[in-house]
C-alpha cells in the first residue's frame, strides 16, 4: 500500500463520518451546545472541513472549495471570507448555524473530492515538499496532511459524541 492510499483511506473515514454524525438532525440539533462555551455540530463539521478546504487548497497551490464553489454565499456566515474558526469565541461560535444537514455534508463532500482529487497525484517524494516555512523545523506535505487528518478526526469525534449527548438527553 502507498502512502496516497494511505491518506486517501484516513480522508475518506472522515467523510463516513461526518455523514454519520450529521444525519437526520435539524437545525436546532446541529446548532445545540451543551453550554454557552462550547462548540455545536455544525461549528465542528463547518470547522474541519474549512481546515480541510484551507491547508489542503494551500498545499497544492488550489483555490478553496469555499470561494471556488459558492459555499460561503450558501452558509451566509456573518464571518470574514477566509475565516476557519480557528481562535473562535462563544459569540463566534453561535453565528454558525446551518438550515440543514445538507448544508454541510455538501460543503463537506465538495471538499473531499478536491482533496482526493489532489492526493490521487501523489508521488512518495512529493511528501517531503516543504509546504510552510514559519516554523521550525519546515512543514512538509507529508506532515500538514497529517496534521489535518489529526485536527479533522478530533473534531468529528467530538460531534459524534455531542450527537450521543444530545440524543440520550432527548430519550
Amino acid at each position: 500500500m502507498h502512502a496516497k492510499d494511505i491518506l486517501i483511506d484516513g480522508f475518506s473515514r472522515i467523510r463516513e463520518e461526518v455523514h454519520a454524525t450529521v444525519e437526520g438532525l435539524g437545525p436546532d440539533e446541529l446548532s445545540a451546545r451543551p453550554s454557552p462555551d462550547t462548540n455545536s455540530i455544525a461549528w465542528l463539521v463547518w470547522h474541519l472541513t474549512r481546515v480541510q478546504d484551507d491547508h489542503m487548497a494551500d498545499a497544492f497551490g488550489l483555490e478553496q472549495v469555499w470561494q471556488s464553489q459558492d459555499w460561503e454565499k450558501r452558509f451566509g456566515l456573518d464571518l470574514p471570507r477566509r475565516d476557519t474558526g480557528y481562535g473562535h469565541s462563544p459569540a463566534k461560535v453561535a453565528r454558525v448555524r446551518v438550515g440543514s444537514g445538507e448544508l454541510l455534508t455538501g460543503y463537506y463532500d465538495a471538499v473531499h473530492e478536491q482533496s482526493l482529487d489532489a492526493l490521487r497525484g501523489l508521488a512518495a517524494k512529493d511528501l517531503e515538499r516543504v509546504v510552510d516555512e514559519r516554523w521550525d523545523p519546515p512543514v512538509t506535505l507529508g506532515v500538514r496532511l497529517v496534521s489535518v487528518l489529526s485536527d479533522d478526526l478530533q473534531h468529528i469525534g467530538q460531534a459524534a459524541y455531542l450527537r450521543g449527548l444530545l440524543q440520550s438527553a432527548a430519550a
